[in-house]
């Protein structure tokens, strides 16, 4: 039986994972890599740090399964998004760490930016906010602290890629320097309605064409991993950002259908079709994955810090072992004892766009004990994702009727009915809740025709559970009244 193999490069694992014609996981492996943090509100990785990772994670995958990489017909790649690495052509090596997409080294140059008459031109072209979030500054700054960077770059030296262009050069021994139009939507340099580099945004930045990859459909051949990292040649053939590749895997294929993603951020998509959204409420219009040249859109709202807040608890804090754990905690104590956790370690995404935002615990009391601040820091991914809905709800004029989830923290119970009951609407969780992966697949399968189309792989979503909203109207108002408060203080606690 041939399957299709999908990479998956995340902001904290790489992972890499089999599916059947059913579209079924066969397996699924994972290898961790780090996140540096050299100065407040800095993010950094290492490049060669992620393809190690992946190509890692990959070998597992076949020697675990025993499926030889003759018989995958077809690969995908996605990726985190936005995170910024640039290379020298001819030797392969970066020539900087990785900014990862949560970096704010670049705020101030931003908002500065955003204040000035480009602000509003670069808004109107790319669907997005001026903001440090976005891989145009990060290009910038890299060349800016480079010696001889923009000479280099000027000479067609050094190349630009994120994470899924990086993958691809390397997977193709440096044949392809090709990206999508989801990861091309998210630099802050392609025209969104043309999905083609603008030249206007990339003298706003200084940043010249040649060093910018080749922008292709989400679906479609971009090349072929060279024979010798696996053992055989597979063919690439779709690719797309992470988020937009969880919003096929959820089989939102079509105009109106919406999925929120819990994972390092938490981020909720609305696919809006052929049509480009228009937000009066600080969302993002981007680019959804595409079978061919006409464009797709969605609308989108980003929280920047999700599970990462979990892995604070873990990691830096000590108050749980594994990531897990945080359900049990939390679901035994009856309520947060009024504590708030505003997790604005690197500020605030959608819908408040606020970079000098910084993290805040409130409601503290000697009462308040770990089970408080665990039951508080997964509650406050509830209540940014209520946030983004009710944006997303203005914008589109009426209600979301439910809300589908995957990602890593959408297996926690607590947390999804919390959710349920926090957005007085149910949420829905599919049988796979890597859909990301999943996504990637079905986007390389479909390319490759091992599956016939977008109706093929719709009939295979199901639903694992579905939570339906158990809080009173009160309740859930006077919850919300202490998280706007929270919000409030965390936004001038700079």
């Amino acid at each position: 039986m041939p399957f299709v193999l999908s990479l998956d490069e995340g902001t904290t694992s790489a992972r890499a994972a089999l599916y059947n014609q059913k579209g079924e996981r066969i397996a699924m492996c994972a290898e961790p890599f780090e996140c540096r943090f050299p100065k407040p509100g800095w993010v950094e990785q290492d490049a060669f740090g992620l393809w190690d990772a992946q190509l890692r994670a990959a070998h597992a995958l076949f020697e675990r399964t025993g499926i030889a990489p003759k018989d995958v017909s077809a690969c995908g790649i996605t990726n985190q998004r936005e995170t910024t690495i640039v290379w020298d052509r001819a030797t392969g090596k970066p020539i900087a760490p990785a900014i990862v997409w949560q970096c704010r080294r670049t705020a101030d140059f931003c908002a500065e930016l955003a204040r000035s008459p480009y602000g509003a031109l670069i808004q109107k072209k790319t669907g997005l906010v001026v903001d440090a979030y976005f891989s145009a500054s990060k290009i910038k700054w890299i060349l800016e602290n480079t010696r001889d960077g923009h000479a280099m770059a000027n000479d067609g030296a050094i190349l630009f890629g994120n994470v899924d262009t990086w993958l691809i050069w390397n997977l193709t021994h440096g044949e392809v320097h090709a990206t999508d139009f989801t990861n091309a939507s998210r630099t802050m340099l392609m025209d969104l309605n043309a999905g083609a580099w603008d030249n206007e945004l990339l003298g706003i930045f200084g940043i010249p064409r040649v060093m910018l990859p080749e922008i292709k459909p989400s679906s479609g051949r971009f090349g072929a991993i060279a024979g010798e990292i696996f053992g055989a040649e597979i063919p690439i053939s779709g690719v797309a950002g992470d988020q937009q590749a969880a919003l096929a895997g959820q089989a939102c294929f079509r105009a109106g259908l919406s999925k929120n993603t819990y994972g390092t951020g938490c981020f909720a998509l609305t696919h809006s079709g052929d049509k480009r959204p228009h937000s009066n409420a600080n969302l993002l219009a981007t680019r959804a994955a595409s079978l061919n040249e006409t464009a797709q859109f969605a609308v989108e709202g980003s929280v920047f810090v999700a599970g990462a807040a979990v892995q604070w608890l873990r990691d830096s804090l000590g108050l749980i072992s594994t990531a897990a754990e945080s359900e049990s905690y939390a679901a035994s104590v009856p309520d947060s004892a009024g504590v708030y956790i505003v997790p604005a370690f690197v500020g605030l995404g959608a819908p408040h766009w606020d970079a000098s935002a910084r993290g805040i615990i409130t409601g503290l009391t000697r009462a308040a004990t770990r089970a408080h601040i665990v039951r508080a820091t997964l509650e406050s991914i509830a209540y940014q994702s209520r946030e983004l809905i009710d944006a997303m709800e203005a914008d589109a004029g009426e209600p979301i009727r439910e809300l589908r989830v995957d990602g890593g923290a959408a297996v926690n119970n607590f947390l999804m009915q919390f959710q349920a009951d926090i957005l007085g609407k149910p949420v829905v969780r599919p049988v796979d809740v890597e859909t990301t992966s999943l996504g990637a697949a079905y986007l390389a399968g479909i390319a490759e025709k091992f599956w016939s189309g977008v109706d093929e792989v719709e009939s295979f979503w199901r639903v694992e559970r579905r939570f339906e909203p158990k809080m009173a109207e009160d309740q859930r108002e006077a919850l919300l009244q202490g998280w706007r408060s929270a919000v409030a203080r965390a936004r001038v606690s700079s």
